[in-house]
């Protein structure tokens, strides 16, 4: 996450995410740094619109929010059957995508 976290905030101050910027946001938070992974990452954004990305993760982040308070019930779901459980599962799917593309970016 701490390099999610270094392209944001190099984003985030107007910086272009280079592996070098990257590399030295790292170093200055004390964390050993994989240049492997930092030529992952920037690979990985090259092209992509940053603010729109986190612009989906926001909408998407509510849709999963909504999904915590059906999951306080925990005493009617011991008595719903598995297999509703697994149709519940299906049509997060969709919603999980998004929140991994969330969790790219915090």
């Amino acid at each position: 996450m701490e390099y999610i976290y270094a392209a944001l905030l190099l984003h985030n101050a107007g910086k272009a995410i280079t592996e070098e910027a990257v590399t030295a946001v790292l170093q200055a938070a004390g964390i050993e740094v994989n240049e492997a992974r930092v030529k992952a990452l920037v690979a990985a954004l090259e092209g992509v619109d940053i603010e729109e990305a986190i612009a989906k993760a926001a909408f998407a982040a509510p849709a999963a929010g909504a999904a915590a308070p059906a999951g306080a019930a925990a005493p009617a779901a011991e008595e719903a059957p598995a297999e509703e459980e697994k149709e519940e599962e299906e049509d997060h799917s969709e919603e999980d995508g998004m929140a991994g593309l969330g969790a790219l970016f915090g």
